[in-house]
C-alpha cells in the first residue's frame, strides 16, 4: 500500500488553480466556438469557412493578448492559463480543421481540401503576427529585438576594422 501523496512532486497542489482556470476557460471557449458553428453552419460538402474564420480570429486575439499579457507590468498568474490556454485554446480548433479536410476529400473536393489545408495555418500565423505587430504599434512599443538586428549583408567591413550598418566605426 502506498502512503497518501506518495509519488507527487512538491508544488503539485499549487497547480490545481491553474488546471481549474484552463478547464473553465476551455469550456467557455469551446461553447463559444460551438455557438458560432450553430450560427453559421457549413453546408454539407461546402468549404468550411466558419472553422477557418474561427481559427483566424482566435489566432488574431492570441497575437493581441500575448503582447498585452507578456508586456504588462503586472498580471494575475491565472490570466494567461485561463484566457490564452483555456478560452482561446477551446475556441480555436485543430481537430475540427482536420475533420473538415477529411470531409472535403471524402466528398470529392480534393482541391478545396488542399487549399483549406494550406490556407488555415498560413492565415492563422499571419493573423497572430499582424495582431501582435498592430498591438505593439498601438502601444508604441518596439518589436522583439531579433527583428531590429541588421542583416549580415548590411554590415560594412573596412580595412581599419568593423563598421556598423551606417558605416560608423564600432569601438
Amino acid at each position: 500500500m502506498t502512503a497518501p501523496g506518495a509519488g507527487r512532486r512538491p508544488g503539485d497542489a499549487g497547480q490545481l488553480p491553474v488546471v481549474a482556470a484552463v478547464a473553465l476557460g476551455g469550456g467557455l471557449g469551446a461553447a463559444a466556438r460551438y455557438a458560432v458553428s450553430l450560427r453559421w453552419p457549413a453546408r454539407p460538402g461546402g468549404f468550411p469557412w466558419t472553422t477557418l474564420w474561427v481559427n483566424v480570429a482566435g489566432c488574431a486575439v492570441i497575437g493581441l493578448f500575448m503582447v498585452l499579457i507578456t508586456e504588462a507590468p503586472t498580471t494575475h498568474r491565472l490570466v494567461r492559463p485561463f484566457f490564452g490556454t483555456g478560452v482561446l485554446g477551446g475556441f480555436t480548433t485543430f481537430s475540427t480543421y482536420a475533420v473538415d479536410v477529411r470531409r472535403l476529400v471524402d466528398s470529392g473536393h480534393g482541391r478545396a481540401a488542399l487549399a483549406y489545408l494550406a490556407a488555415t495555418p498560413l492565415a492563422a500565423l499571419t493573423a497572430v503576427w499582424l495582431a501582435a505587430t498592430a498591438t505593439r504599434r498601438a502601444l508604441n512599443r518596439p518589436g522583439p529585438a531579433v527583428l531590429s538586428t541588421p542583416a549580415p549583408d548590411d554590415l560594412v567591413e573596412d580595412m581599419s576594422g568593423v563598421s556598423d550598418a551606417k558605416g560608423k566605426k564600432s569601438s
